[in-house]
């Protein structure tokens, strides 16, 4: 009798401390991995490191970057969907990933809104077009000018097709009313290369990709792609202020779940979040990589999510982009 009771207890002490990882009461209790869609290295990266080596710190478990490159984030993106809702594999995701290469793939192994639960937005990356010190241009107009006066001859980098740079140069020519050449890398390094050279006249690329080289007046910032200046590049006006509307182009990151994890795992993730990128340090250590805290409510993510996801689709399809094979 003693052994039967015995083991009564030790089966209800087992369904209960499963009840507790469960409900996020006990969470975590072990490892966390960070998927990342991208190679290290790359500002993603960095975030998600940054994120993860302050999430440790908070929640008392080791928190672990995994990087599961290609695809313009969808390998990532499928491989998170497909994890255990338990809030032990999560996803730092940029805007593409969610929002832009579903509608680019003949078919993805995911839906954005069924197969995630948002935890919170967690930085703003503003996109920024820039030239090479010795064109002589000084502003986006002047660009935009040079390029009906040599129709065809002025050649603008981005790092994909379908990537942020890439729409937010779709963005600003049709405001403009011009045709600039389009001309893309796989990835920001090989574009970089390529416009210091002086083989191509432009690129659009986020703030922490272009920092350094700004910095050290090796590229010129003529414009930015956002509703507002960037905090990093604050003297660098919109494309809005120069005359260009509807050519905002963000690039966020953001963290999500598989679906169906519990909603305090999602709660006390989102509130690890928050204490993090307000933590003085972590803050200056994303300001000097030229990212910008940006953390929301899971609700809100999720609205931002799906609007995200409309907006891009539209331009896609209104811009002729052609889906990646």
């Amino acid at each position: 009798m003693r052994r039967f009771i015995a083991g009564l207890t030790l089966v209800a002490a087992v369904m209960a401390a499963t009840q507790m990882q469960a409900t996020g009461t006990a969470y975590p209790v072990r490892t966390v991995r960070i998927i990342v869609a991208f190679s290290p290295g790359g500002p993603a990266d960095f975030v998600a490191r940054l994120l993860a080596e302050r999430l440790k710190d908070l929640l008392g478990q080791t928190f672990i970057v995994e990087n599961r490159a290609g695809a313009n984030g969808a390998i990532g993106a499928a491989y998170t969907a497909r994890a255990a809702p338990d809030g032990y594999t999560l996803f730092l995701t940029t805007v593409g990933a969610v929002a832009v290469t579903p509608h680019l793939t003949r078919q993805t192994d995911y839906d954005v809104i069924k197969d995630f639960e948002p935890i919170s937005r967690v930085v703003r990356n503003t996109t920024i077009l820039v030239v090479r010190p010795d064109l002589p241009v000084e502003s986006a107009r002047d660009l935009a000018a040079m390029a009906r006066a040599r129709p065809g001859t002025i050649a603008i980098a981005s790092s994909g097709v379908g990537s942020m740079p890439h729409l937010a140069l779709e963005l600003y020519q049709s405001a403009a009313g011009v045709h600039f050449i389009h001309v893309p890398y796989r990835g920001a390094a090989p574009a970089l290369s390529d416009l210091l050279a002086g083989n191509v006249q432009g690129m659009f690329a986020d703030v922490p990709v272009l920092l350094p080289l700004i910095q050290a007046h090796k590229l010129k910032p003529i414009g930015a792609a956002a509703e507002y200046r960037s905090e990093i590049l604050p003297d660098v006006p919109t494309l809005a202020e120069q005359g260009f509307q509807n050519t905002s182009a963000e690039n966020w990151y953001g963290l999500l779940a598989p679906a169906h994890t519990p909603a305090p795992i999602i709660s006390k993730l989102r509130d690890a979040v928050a204490a993090a990128f307000n933590d003085p340090e972590t803050l200056t250590r994303l300001k000097q990589s030229g990212a910008i805290p940006a953390v929301t409510s899971s609700e809100e993510f999720g609205q931002l999510l799906k609007s995200e996801l409309s907006r891009w689709g539209q331009v896609v399809r209104e811009k002729n982009i052609a889906p990646i094979q």
